[in-house]
């Protein structure tokens, strides 16, 4: 079988959610089925890095589709002439985006439909993409994977399309997630936060992710508390942040904020398993990735009872509404005042992580890519 993948978010040193579920996806598989020809379709120069196997040939495939404009050339002019040239059997794409111009199948990804949620959060140009060629890409697509049975619900409620079009492929902590020892806390602290104790978010600082809130919330905690405590955001700003970084400029507690900006994974998973608590109150995820990396670190979770989080955390993450800053403040005080409460969370997190792997993630989406050439 030739399979084309769309391996765009493949990109050194700024990899991000869609890039980091490709990466440790076809990393499996492309070595695990080695009968198989694999041909990564890049938009840019690539990294070796990327290339994981013998059986892996990389084709740039310009111009970089880095805006609406370039994404409809590259998926609709540029792709399907390459797809035919290598005789590809099925083209997959993990960022949401198909080509609406080839008769390949095709199997798409599709994570979460966060623009139809919260279109604020989105700029303008991109959410106008989204709203237009979703419905075309979705009627187009052989066959669709998600990562959670609320994606999954969503997009037929909001599609109307067939309960057998669309699979459940879950997704999954990177294996540099892990429990560190105090002398590797020590070091986290030493270099972040002075060596204070201190609550960590991760991920990109953009307004779905509801880090005003979390801001105002980690400000009760101090005005209750009067501890040295830090909060750590772990991520770079991404978009339309400038009520974020209003409030930042204007914060009491500003000296206890630390913005790390992007940071290698390696860093992250220090910095992670470092923490007292995890804290992430984002609005709308279709999985919620740094619930499950801090949880397979052994550190608690307190998180939104709000679209994936409550499916992936289940029992094993304390819940807040995340639009009631009280109420997140309130959970806050909870983890930080009952040392029993936070050893059982960590325990149950542990438990509940053991029920994801990559590898269970690679097997159910080469069953989706199957039924995509069988369609």
């Amino acid at each position: 079988m030739i399979i084309a993948v769309n391996t765009r978010f493949l990109l050194k040193e700024s990899l991000e959610g869609i890039g980091y579920f490709t990466r440790e996806i076809f990393s499996l598989l492309t070595n695990q089925y080695k009968e198989h020809q694999f041909y990564f379709l890049f938009d840019r120069p690539y990294d070796k890095a990327f290339i994981f196997s013998s059986n892996v040939v990389p084709i740039v495939v310009g111009p970089p589709a880095r805006h609406p404009l370039l994404w409809k050339y590259w998926y609709d002019v540029k792709i399907p002439g390459v797809l035919k040239k290598i005789k590809a059997d099925v083209f997959i794409s993990p960022d949401g985006f198909c080509s609406l111009r080839t008769k390949i199948p095709q199997c798409l990804i599709i994570h979460d439909l966060g623009f139809l949620h919260y279109p604020d959060a989105y700029k303008k140009t991109h959410k106008a993409f989204y709203n237009r060629y979703t419905p075309f890409f979705i009627e187009k697509a052989n066959q669709i994977a998600t990562v959670s049975h609320f994606s999954k619900n969503d997009i037929i409620n909001q599609y109307k399309i067939a309960d057998d079009k669309i699979s459940i492929v879950f997704s999954a902590a990177k294996e540099i997630f892990h429990p560190l020892n105090t002398d590797e806390k020590n070091r986290a602290k030493e270099k972040y936060t002075e060596g204070k104790e201190f609550f960590i978010y991760t991920g990109a600082i953009q307004p779905r992710k509801n880090l005003v809130n979390l801001l105002k919330a980690f400000s009760l905690f101090k005005k209750r508390q009067h501890s040295n405590w830090k909060l750590v955001l772990a991520g770079r700003l991404a978009w339309k942040n400038d009520g974020f970084l209003a409030l930042l400029k204007t914060y009491k507690y500003r000296q206890d904020v630390v913005i790390t900006g992007y940071i290698s994974e390696i860093e992250l998973a220090h910095l992670t398993g470092s923490a007292y608590a995890m804290i992430y109150p984002s609005l709308f995820e279709g999985f919620g990735v740094p619930v499950l990396e801090a949880m397979k670190s052994e550190v608690p979770v307190l998180t939104s009872a709000q679209s994936s989080m409550q499916e992936i955390g289940q029992e094993a993450a304390l819940y807040f509404d995340p639009l009631n800053v009280n109420d997140m403040a309130d959970k806050i005080m909870m983890i930080y005042k009952d040392e029993d409460l936070r050893n059982c969370m960590i325990q149950k997190g542990k438990k509940r992580a053991q029920d994801f792997s990559w590898q269970s993630t690679a097997a159910l989406l080469w069953q989706c890519i199957e039924k995509t050439v069988e369609d």
